[in-house]
């Protein structure tokens, strides 16, 4: 990019605060399918959605706070209303392919490697279709060779997050994966911007059309930061994830199917059936056992 396009307008804050909101997309979808594929109760296909969700919202938050320092100095920025949030859509479907894919098709090497293409194209597609959102007076050109490997970095991201999210079962484990995720998602994002260059076509009169960054994009922005934090309320304080599903802990089950220790002993003193309360607590005869016979005495 030429000196005049500055992509850290803000310094460190933006790429800090982008990758933050990638990574708590990327920490509660991981928990979301943790919860379908590791435990048994709940309905499944609302928590791979909340988790997909949760994983697109991540990614396309990340996105445009990094936009938010984006800056030319010959020409202002505006933002098509409309492409914008057609790329939101677009990460959200294309996240939730790939989730419901691994939650339903298993995790082979097959079908990780599907459905993480499939999201990791669409990841990408979301991401230069934000990019031609951009409206400006010049235009973009693209290296071949930094818009194939931000796609690369893409696929891989996802499917390693896709990976991690069917393999891996502790907190610590998910929460590390999601700092991993987040960082690849966002050097995907800084890939693309370095494989762009923007240049200048100095139209005399020239309008920018559409909105500019902060009236768009930071309005924009609170939707997914409320969905997020709903979200996160919703995956904290869920009772399976805290506590554990009950149906998994098995040597409960077990001691509870044991038989008693006392049962076992009687069981081996008596071969016929348990006396009854008037055998052992009276002294009556008992009607199902035959009278004692009597011998005369001679």
């Amino acid at each position: 990019m030429p000196s005049e396009v500055d992509g850290f307008t803000y310094g460190a804050v933006t790429p800090v605060a982008a990758y933050l909101m990638a990574c708590l997309g990327s920490a509660l979808g991981l928990r979301c399918v943790v919860r379908t594929m590791h435990h048994r109760q709940g309905w499944k296909p609302g928590w791979l959605a909340l988790g997909a969700a949760s994983i697109g919202c991540g990614i396309w938050t990340m996105h445009f706070i990094a936009m938010t320092g984006f800056t030319m100095e010959w020409t202002p920025i505006a933002y098509d209303v409309w492409l914008t949030v057609l790329s939101l859509a677009v990460a959200i479907t294309v996240v939730s392919v790939g989730v419901f894919i691994v939650g339903y098709c298993g995790s082979s090497l097959g079908v990780l490697a599907t459905a993480g293409m499939i999201t990791g194209l669409g990841v990408a597609a979301m991401h230069y279709m934000g990019m031609a959102a951009m409206n400006f007076d010049g235009h973009v050109r693209y290296s071949t060779t930094g818009v194939t490997l931000s796609v690369l970095v893409a696929i891989a991201a996802a499917t390693a997050a896709l990976w991690a999210a069917v393999s891996i079962k502790g907190f610590r484990s998910s929460l590390a994966a999601s700092l991993v995720m987040a960082v690849a998602v966002t050097g995907m994002h800084y890939t693309g911007m370095a494989a762009a260059t923007f240049h200048s076509d100095h139209l005399e009169g020239y309008e920018v059309g559409g909105r500019s960054p902060l009236s768009l994009l930071l309005p924009m922005l609170v939707g997914p930061a409320i969905f997020l934090t709903l979200a996160t309320v919703v995956v904290m304080f869920d009772p399976v994830l805290v506590a554990g599903d009950p149906q998994d802990h098995t040597p409960d089950s077990r001691r509870q199917a044991a038989p008693h220790p006392d049962a076992t002993a009687s069981s081996k003193h008596h071969d016929g059936p348990a006396p009854s309360r008037v055998d052992l607590f009276s002294d009556a005869p008992d009607p199902s056992r035959p009278p004692p016979s009597r011998t005369s005495r001679r």
